[in-house]
């Protein structure tokens, strides 16, 4: 198959494009850039200019292929509603260009999106509309598609990572360095879930050559990871002070990204693992963070 892939020169993005070019697929990569340009046509991928900002340009990729993979989001923690309401749009159009078709699109969303109650792992056919998470904007988008007959699923993603990059674990050994103390909230046993970048992108591909409708899965190879254990590596790896901070603290210490230390944002990946017959084999959380120096 064609597939359209937004987000194909970022973190996630370019490592499905190389997983999909790797089982037998044509890649048409989003990009707005020289740098992306030489990046996609490096692994043999085409080109398509654009943005995912740019609706007509959007539209015009996903007319043009087999199947769509999103991926591409602004991580601009500072203007969070906007950039839900910009890949709310996103979504529509891509939806509405492969409406009529059996042609599948793939959205991105966050585990966190399946939590029930606080402490209990999300899992993935459980979805709260009402819930405050701006993301929730495009997953109520994809049902109204796949209402209207898109074969629309969604991949929800925990903690990606590396060696290199760890999610918002990158944002907290940035933090550590800068403030010379690794940090977590009052006992620091609330959890995050996390994948490796290899297993999700395999899940993506799965996820794409499954074309299901109104289906979400979890890329979650583990539960949940305590945030004292993560704050513990960081502190041994770069040789800083481990402490907790009371909760009423946090937000001076960690600043926006207090919302997320003190959540649990464990999940389960049972039904997605069943479902699509996807083992992760990819090194462990802990594994990856110990590299980091």
């Amino acid at each position: 198959m064609r597939i359209f892939v937004t987000g194909a020169t970022g973190f996630i993005g370019a490592t499905i494009v190389h997983e999909l070019i790797n089982a037998g697929h044509q890649v048409l990569g989003l990009t707005r850039s020289e740098a992306g340009v030489q990046s996609l046509t490096s692994v043999g991928a085409e080109v398509h200019r654009g943005d995912i900002v740019d609706l007509d340009s959007l539209r015009r990729g996903a007319s043009s292929a087999d199947g769509v993979i999103h991926t591409a989001f602004n991580h601009d923690f500072s203007k969070m509603l906007a950039n839900c309401e910009a890949d709310r749009q996103a979504v529509e159009a891509m939806g509405s260009a492969l409406h009529g078709s059996d042609r599948p699109l793939i959205i991105t969303s966050v585990a966190a999106l399946g939590t029930s109650a606080y402490g209990k792992p999300a899992t993935e056919d459980n979805f709260n509309p009402d819930q405050p998470n701006p993301r929730k904007v495009s997953e109520s988008t994809a049902d109204a598609l796949a209402q209207r007959g898109v074969r629309v699923s969604v991949v929800r993603l925990p903690q990606v990572h590396n060696p290199v990059k760890l999610g918002l674990i990158s944002y907290l050994i940035k933090l550590a360095r800068e403030k010379g103390v690794s940090a977590y909230i009052d006992d620091g046993l609330n959890r995050w879930a996390a994948v490796h970048l290899s297993d999700a992108a395999r899940l993506y591909l799965l996820a794409l050559e499954k074309r299901a409708t109104g289906i979400r899965y979890h890329a979650v190879a583990e539960e949940g990871v305590p945030l004292r254990t993560i704050a513990e590596v960081i502190g041994r790896n770069l040789n800083v002070p481990v402490t907790s901070i009371a909760a009423p603290d946090a937000p001076a210490h960690f600043g926006w990204l207090s919302a997320f230390v003190g959540a649990d944002m464990s999940a389960s990946s049972a039904l997605t693992q069943e479902r699509l017959a996807w083992q992760p084999t990819g090194p462990g959380l802990i594994a990856d963070l110990e590299q980091v120096r």
